[in-house]
């Protein structure tokens, strides 16, 4: 690909099962257009982070109206917050759901995802983890209209469900900077995270039968929006996860190599 097409990249979504290998394929796209990786998981971590740093006590439901099944409104949150910083409030939203352990809505996750795109002045980003529904996408394509930006592809990581729930049942990650390892790909020495060296740990929803959930919502939900924005024109690259000789040059050359196709017959 000619360095100038290089960049010239505006946005890139990664998409794929959960537990198919996104994250190496993220990695060389970072390294060969110099882009940050915007992830759905970090952003509500974040925000969640600022909530709790906020030092609010008191039950989150006096911020809930029953009767519209919605939130009051932002004003009416800053009174009783006595603090009118949208990100708390963003905060506190996601916290609402996250603690109940419900689905966080689209809405909510819509806009704390466009407050963080929006500090990154909507250029230069992997997306990772969104959109991740029909409705994220069509608000996805609206935004990016609106700010005048643009995503330049789809890189769509492919692989089996009985691959992944092979693999995911043996993902490790560093508790303290959510580095990830593998039991047998990339295990941590002596069971500890080689930048923090803390015990690495298995994430709580690394079960099989809560993999194979995800893999359901996956079809479910995903699907629909990757079949969306593909209909709106943004091309959609398909990638190998599973690799018999698992090599970062290996990856790369399985990533670039299809990009290039792309580039050639456009």
């Amino acid at each position: 690909m000619p360095q100038d097409t290089r960049r010239n990249i505006t946005n890139i979504i990664v998409t794929g099962k959960s537990g198919a290998g996104k994250q190496p394929r993220i990695d060389v796209l970072k390294e060969e257009y110099t882009l940050e990786q915007l992830s759905t998981g970090d952003i509500f971590r974040r925000y969640l982070r600022i909530f709790n740093e906020y030092g609010y006590k008191k039950s989150l439901t006096d911020f809930w109206d029953t009767e519209k099944n919605t939130f009051i409104s932002d004003e009416k949150i800053a009174r009783k917050l006595s603090n009118n910083d949208k990100d708390i409030i963003l905060g506190l939203k996601a916290k609402y759901f996250v603690d109940k352990g419900l689905f966080v809505p689209d809405s909510i996750t819509n806009a704390l995802f466009e407050a963080a795109f929006s500090e990154k002045k909507y250029q230069k980003q992997i997306l990772d983890g969104y959109p991740r529904t029909l409705d994220q996408a069509i608000y996805l394509l609206d935004l990016i209209k609106k700010q005048c930006s643009s995503i330049d592809f789809i890189v769509l990581v492919d692989n089996s469900d009985d691959r992944i729930i092979s693999r995911t049942v043996q993902r490790r990650i560093c508790p303290n900077c959510g580095k990830v390892y593998h039991l047998t790909y990339k295990p941590p020495k002596d069971g500890k995270c080689e930048i923090c060296q803390v015990d690495v740990i298995q994430r709580s929803d690394d079960t099989e039968e809560k993999i194979k959930s995800r893999l359901n919502e996956y079809q479910e939900k995903a699907v629909p929006a990757i079949n969306y924005l593909k209909e709106q024109g943004i091309p959609v690259i398909t990638v190998p996860g599973h690799l018999e000789s698992f090599t970062m040059e290996n990856v790369r050359k399985s990533v670039m190599d299809e990009i290039e196709k792309l580039y050639v017959t456009t």
